[in-house]
């Protein structure tokens, strides 16, 4: 392209893709998108995006970047290597950012595929929801070759607020992101039978939120989830099933391991038992209602 602008495309444009998007937009970048759902790509457009659609094919050769930020390893491999695959459009040199939550075995193999194309792959997944990345202030987890990191710097310095460089070894991104959602699983969950509990000693959930939120039990999981719990509002921004898929994942790399996680597999448990009784599309909060014998705000008893 003439102007010599820096081009990326992001593709899911979710809470979190498209937070990041926008934050690329204002950042300068020339931005693409790409997802399945006809609103959020017109709602990029008119945010500035150049362009926007199910099929990120027709711009493919002029990026210079591509940021994935779909569910899981099997999104992340159709985006890539499908029928409708990008891979085989970008041109050697591309940066990939490949920042869905993935095991480091799936990382690596992705990036195995990606070599022998000239294609440069960042595992760089991402934290801080909705509201960082808006603010085009994550928290990035990444790896890689330094070249991968110097092509894609235009766009970890457009949506990252922190950028922690993990080494050059593909795999190791993944796994600190797979630790630290050990910690966001357990907490969420801590935090639903705590309020749980309250509900049970008739302690208004407000109440006892407030306290928490003041006070040496609070975390930022708890800060963030159960304020949803007491405003009865189980709208997804992370659902209960990406918590099934993320503790399945750090059960995996544990047993991997060979090493013990008790609190890791009952969290994981609690997920699993959330999702099987029909609110695993509900928010990630939505695991408090598998207690019996408590009244919540904003839930019909059954």
């Amino acid at each position: 392209m003439s102007d010599n602008k820096y081009r990326v495309c992001v593709v899911g444009l979710g809470s979190m893709g498209m937070g990041a998007a926008r934050s690329c937009v204002k950042a300068g970048l020339a931005t693409y998108g790409a997802d399945l759902n006809p609103a959020a790509c017109q709602a990029l457009k008119e945010a500035g995006a150049e362009a926007a659609g199910a099929d990120a094919r027709a711009f493919a050769s002029e990026l210079d970047a591509v940021l994935l930020l779909v569910v899981n390893a099997a999104q992340c491999r159709a985006v890539l290597f499908g029928p409708e695959g990008l891979a085989a459009k970008l041109r050697p040199g591309t940066g990939i950012m490949v920042s869905a939550t993935i095991s480091a075995e799936d990382s690596r193999a992705i990036a195995a595929e990606l070599a022998p194309m000239g294609l440069l792959m960042l595992d760089a997944p991402v934290s801080g929801g909705a509201a960082k990345a808006a603010a085009g202030e994550m928290t990035v987890m990444a790896a890689g070759p330094r070249a991968a990191f110097d092509q894609l710097r235009p766009v970890l310095d457009a949506v990252a607020g922190k950028v922690y460089e993990i080494g050059e070894e593909i795999g190791l991104g993944a796994t600190v992101k797979i630790i630290h959602q050990l910690l966001a699983g357990v907490h969420i969950a801590a935090g639903a039978e705590a309020m749980a509990l309250a509900a049970r000693a008739g302690i208004p959930l407000d109440t006892m939120y407030e306290v928490v939120t003041n006070a040496a039990g609070n975390s930022w999981m708890f800060e963030n989830r159960m304020k949803h719990v007491v405003d009865g509002d189980y709208t997804p921004h992370s659902a209960v099933d990406i918590f099934v898929k993320d503790l399945r994942l750090v059960t995996e790399t544990a047993l991997s391991l060979n090493f013990p996680l008790p609190l890791a597999s009952t969290a994981y448990t609690m997920f699993a038992n959330a999702s099987n009784a029909g609110f695993g599309r509900e928010d990630d909060a939505a695991v408090i209602k598998t207690f019996a014998g408590i009244s919540l705000p904003g839930v019909k008893e059954k």
